[in-house]
């Protein structure tokens, strides 16, 4: 799959969506408690991958991940974390605590990508990460004084291990090798699976919690992360981050409309300053290319 700059962001929109079903779909549980979330969540999200990739790839892809080397088993490992830290976070703490903590993401993910791949950001990235980090920066103060601080921490291992993520796949991209990492994402949610199958026994969802945890390793995990790796491959490893920024708002506002959770004023201004930063420097880039064009042309 081919995708230009432009299409790229815009299906990285549309990642962000999917991924913002979890905390609203999360609260309608009736039974599932704790890592019996993240077990059935990363064991549907397999099942899904396991059809989905040898349909589009073949049975190659299995034959990629015994021999896909150093980069797809640590990226798998980035993904499991990603997978288990996030659900359980969400159990400990409310919706708004985890996704301002993971919008701590492009702030790290731009550090990790200067420091080990040496990305020169334009200003206007600079300026978009500080602006974004200063909504982000009001909106985690007004959560922490509510509490929830374990659930915080545990939040907190979620954008480390993405930026370690997306700095990887710019990395391999960036020496020339454009290693296929999309098998990375099955592996770590057999990683997921398997480390909380101890933790989560025995089963308490019913029928219900079932279907809701179906839907997440479909459609909020399993298409989504596909995607979001293809977008990697066109988009910075800073410009992934920030557009992933969008999962904050689009969160935030579906827990509030479909499960009561009501944001607080400062995560309303904080969202506000996140999605501005957002679509400035969208727009600043694109400007930016259209002038590279017309002086080539």
């Amino acid at each position: 799959m081919r995708l230009t700059h432009g299409r790229a962001a815009g299906l990285m929109v549309g990642v962000t969506l999917l991924w913002a079903t979890a905390g609203v779909v999360t609260r309608h549980l009736e039974q599932a408690q704790s890592f019996e979330l993240t077990f059935w969540r990363s064991f549907f999200t397999l099942l899904s991958l396991l059809v989905i990739l040898p349909l589009w790839r073949g049975c190659m892809v299995f034959t990629q991940i015994r021999h896909g080397g150093r980069e797809l088993w640590t990226s798998g490992v980035c993904w499991s974390v990603m997978f288990t830290t996030f659900m359980v976070a969400l159990t400990l703490t409310r919706v708004a605590n985890v996704l301002v903590t993971m919008a701590l993401g492009p702030l790290l993910t731009a550090l990790a990508a200067r420091v080990w791949i040496g990305h020169r950001l334009p200003a206007r990235t600079w300026a978009a990460i500080l602006v974004a980090g200063l909504g982000i920066g009001w909106m985690y103060g007004a959560q922490l004084g509510q509490g929830g601080l374990l659930g915080t921490l545990v939040a907190l291992c979620v954008p480390v291990a993405g930026a370690c993520n997306w700095t990887l796949v710019q990395h391999a991209h960036a020496e020339g090798r454009d290693i296929d990492l999309v098998p990375a994402v099955l592996v770590g949610a057999a990683l997921s699976a398997l480390a909380t199958l101890p933790l989560a026994w025995p089963f308490r969802s019913n029928a219900h919690d079932l279907g809701l945890l179906a839907f997440l390793g479909l459609f909020q995990l399993a298409l989504p992360c596909v995607l979001s790796v293809l977008c990697a491959r066109v988009l910075k490893a800073p410009e992934v981050a920030l557009l992933a920024l969008l999962e904050v708002i689009f969160g935030i506002a579906l827990a509030w409309l479909g499960a009561g959770e009501a944001p607080a004023p400062a995560v309303l201004v904080g969202g506000t300053l996140v999605i501005g930063a957002l679509l400035a420097n969208e727009l600043l880039n694109l400007k930016a290319r259209r002038t590279a064009l017309a002086r080539s042309a």
